[in-house]
């Protein structure tokens, strides 16, 4: 890791005792790989009382671990001839459906091979610059195991109209999903803020900390043995948003061992989650689009085999 001004302190409350200090810090701090956590461990960034930690250190519950990491070294995506699966394209707009397991854009522990790099490729770097260096084009987001539709703006006019849309929420994102257990009802609407996890900086959780709004409509649209197949409309994008709800409201996504949904299923990546349809109004022309994107094959012989038990 390059020597770098520290930033501002982070402090960690470890949860469990026996632990190791290094396999612990990676799953704290979102995109810190454990041999990354070493690194910082030896350099002595890693503290308990003011005083440095070996990187073999058995946390104790409750331990208060002072944590500094460096700024993010500056850095620019590069382009690589990566295949993209293109729903919609013109000079303006490119809706591409991303397959689970390509993550979005370069971050730590994933520098290259993102759909950012294949987007870079393809468009011959016209992409839109608002999202900074690392995220050009890049309006929304959705998980790396999240397969699905993404718009991506090719030029800042496009970006600024296509963002201004995500805000007033009339960019339409419906997704697919398969949810554990049974739904009391076949609609409703969960209205509960969204922040980071008090604990695990890896996860999200409904809070009133240092949350912002976040509103879900989900409909079940089958009902399988042990779960449901359901749709969700977003009204807001937060991190996770869909996974934090449904296991907010005890229905966790099948295969998503973060929130609850347990192991994923064999074919699939992670979570059992599609970004199926995606509407908004062309930047340029004000012209109403509309593109959808089926299940992926593993997905959809998941879903079957659901519906015949």
């Amino acid at each position: 890791m390059p020597t770098r001004t520290m930033t501002d302190p982070l402090l960690l409350t470890a949860g469990q005792t026996g632990e190791r200090l290094d396999t612990w810090l990676a799953s704290q701090v979102e995109g810190l790989t454990r041999a990354a956590a070493q690194r910082l461990i030896v350099g002595g960034s890693v503290t308990l009382a003011g005083r440095p930690l070996p990187k073999n250190y058995r946390l104790a519950a409750g331990d208060l671990v002072t944590v500094l990491l460096p700024e993010a070294a500056p850095a620019e995506a590069v382009p690589q001839d990566i295949p993209l699966d293109i729903v919609f394209e013109d000079e303006d707009v490119i809706v591409v459906n991303k397959p689970a397991g390509l993550v979005v854009h370069p971050a730590p522990g994933h520098p290259d091979g993102t759909l950012v790099n294949a987007l870079l490729y393809h468009c011959a770097g016209s992409l839109s610059g608002v999202g900074g260096a690392m995220r050009p084009g890049i309006v929304h987001r959705i998980d790396r195991d999240t397969s699905g539709l993404l718009a991506v703006a090719k030029n800042d006019f496009a970006h600024q109209a296509l963002s201004a849309q995500l805000q007033d929420h009339s960019l339409h994102r419906i997704y697919e999903a398969v949810a554990l257990g049974q739904f009391r009802e076949d609609s409703g609407t969960v209205d509960a803020p969204i922040g980071r996890h008090p604990t695990d900086r890896k996860r999200m959780a409904v809070t009133d900390r240092n949350s912002r709004a976040a509103v879900t409509h989900y409909q079940v649209l089958r009902r399988c043995r042990g779960c449901c197949y359901i749709c969700c409309r977003l009204e807001t994008g937060r991190t996770h948003q869909i996974r934090v709800h449904m296991a907010y409201l005890g229905h966790p996504l099948l295969g998503d061992p973060v929130y609850g949904g347990g192991k994923a299923p064999p074919g699939l990546p992670g979570q059992c989650l599609h970004a199926a349809v995606l509407r908004f109004r062309h930047p340029r022309t004000g012209a109403p689009v509309e593109v959808s994107c089926p299940l992926p094959p593993a997905f959809q012989a998941l879903l079957d085999r659901l519906e015949d038990q």
